[in-house]
């Protein structure tokens, strides 16, 4: 490294420590003011080099992205990059603000998919731009990426790292539980040949006089785990009908109910709102056959797993996993690392491992809700080719540290990250999660779909709640009244039985 480079590397940790950037005026959070001897030195310093105004607003970033700008300074020696923190609810709307009425525009922004189109049609993104030999994303990210970014064919973001919901579930109980189920097998086995042989008066003495069995294997063990985590919910069902659980545990099955991302797997596979890419405002289809079918199986499961939704929250759920109350929950990658931390801090005693979430049944699939965070260019923005570089080494380079410094999961991994299994399921399930539409006509639904489901858990019928809410996000989008032609769905004979049962209790 040059005496130069030298030189502008400390000052920019220096400078970073100090945390000299941002702007009151605009709701950012301001570290501590520059000195006239370090003003002095960074015009000094810098005064040759474009600088890049990188917006976020996730605090937990700050450490991370600042090594980044560093290392990129050193990487690209005539830029340098400025990360800003910026707090308060109308995120875009400052950062418009900034661009329309400041000097220092931000250039590039962190932001989640779900707000892209607001972003493009106020001109605060562009099209991307990747720098010559840079693969398309399409030939190198998860599909649920690639959708989660795409505008109208046009690709306005880069995927940074994302959110979604696995299947998470204590490994020592299953394990303890396959290793007594496979001694029992054993046991009965052994049973058998001696009933056998003593029937046909030939008594073998070796069996008779057989040593203790060996220890079950592990490798056994484990294969039996494998076939234990369930693929289904009616598997968990069938799971908790046999399951002799430690005195702890007070929930086979427990996930927050009231908050829709943990929720939306029950109907994920079977509504469309906005399409592939969630940006076309003449593909929603909310209210049909299978729908409300996974919503039915999703209402009686309440009579198996009695949850308040006044009641439940997701980190009290985590709580009681860790806790060693629960068996299986829905859970989101954030857990991986309070999971750690609390082993970490002698607070977990358990193994745990993730897998994707069950189908609903043997014939309704399921799929997972995410968002994912990106980067976007600002269409205000006169620097557009240095931030779509920046971009690329942001979302691409070096992002294993991106977990290991923050827990979050990138969306591009050099591999290092996702040789935890456990991450690794994470990523899997994202792939084939449905990423969060960007539609502003329709960015209510989430609120009024986790009002539905709270509706129907507490015992609303599934067929009339799902076509209720069709219909008002079909109005908001066609700008006039609309009815659903009604879908008759019969209700199994089982459910039926379950649903009598309940009416006869009240």
């Amino acid at each position: 490294m040059t005496l130069k480079k030298r030189l502008i590397m400390i000052l920019a940790i220096a400078l970073i420590a100090g945390g000299l950037y941002g702007a009151g005026k605009f709701g950012l959070s301001v570290r501590s003011e520059k000195t006239e001897a370090e003003v002095e030195a960074e015009e000094s310093l810098f005064g040759r080099r474009e600088t890049l105004y990188l917006w976020y607003a996730d605090e937990t970033l700050t450490d991370y992205l600042n090594s980044v700008a560093v290392s990129y300074s050193d990487y690209q020696d005539e830029v340098r990059v400025v990360p800003v923190y910026t707090q308060g609810l109308e995120y875009l709307e400052t950062i418009n603000q900034a661009s329309l009425q400041t000097e220092e525009v931000p250039d590039l922004y962190i932001v989640s998919n779900d707000s892209l189109e607001k972003a493009y049609l106020a001109g605060l993104a562009s099209e991307v731009q990747l720098p010559e030999g840079v693969l398309p994303m399409a030939d190198m990210l998860p599909q649920a990426a690639v959708r989660a970014v795409t505008y109208h064919e046009k690709q306005i973001g880069y995927p940074f790292y994302y959110e979604t919901s696995c299947l998470l579930y204590n490994r020592t109980y299953l394990e303890d539980w396959a290793r007594a189920q496979i001694e029992a097998q054993r046991d009965q086995a052994l049973a058998e040949d001696a009933q056998e042989q003593a029937d046909n008066g030939d008594v073998d003495e070796e069996i008779q006089d057989a040593p203790e069995q060996a220890e079950v294997s592990g490798e056994d063990v484990n294969a039996k785990v494998e076939e234990t985590v369930p693929q289904t919910i009616d598997e968990i069902l069938a799971f908790a009908d046999v399951y002799d659980a430690p005195e702890q545990v007070e929930a086979i099955f427990k996930w927050d109910v009231s908050d829709i991302f943990y929720n939306y797997f029950i109907v994920g596979k079977y509504i469309d709102v906005g399409g592939e890419n969630g940006d076309n405002a003449d593909s929603i289809h909310i209210y049909n056959e299978n729908a409300i079918r996974a919503l039915r199986v999703y209402q009686n499961l309440n009579q198996f797993f009695s949850i308040d939704t006044k009641e439940i929250s997701y980190d009290g759920v985590l709580q009681d996993f860790l806790d060693g109350k629960i068996v299986y929950t829905v859970a989101t990658s954030d857990a991986l690392s309070k999971l750690e931390k609390a082993r970490e801090e002698g607070e977990f005693a358990y193994e745990y491992g993730v897998s994707r979430v069950p189908d609903v049944s043997g014939e309704l699939e399921s799929a997972s809700l995410s968002v994912t965070q990106c980067v976007g260019i600002n269409g205000y923005s006169t620097k557009k080719k240095m931030a779509n570089d920046f971009a690329v080494y942001l979302t691409q380079y070096n992002t294993d540290d991106l977990y290991a410094r923050t827990g979050k999961l990138p969306v591009h991994s050099e591999g290092k990250t996702y040789d935890d299994p456990n991450a690794a399921a994470f990523l899997e399930e994202y792939g084939r999660s449905v990423p969060m539409p960007k539609m502003i006509e329709t960015s209510n639904f989430w609120v009024e779909l986790e009002i539905a489901f709270a509706k129907i858990w507490d015992g609303d019928d599934a067929n009339d709640a799902l076509k209720a809410l069709s219909e008002q996000i079909m109005g908001q989008v066609l700008g006039e009244a609309y009815t659903e032609e009604y879908i008759d769905v019969p209700i199994p004979v089982e459910e039926e039985e379950i649903l009598e049962e309940d009416s006869g209790e009240e």
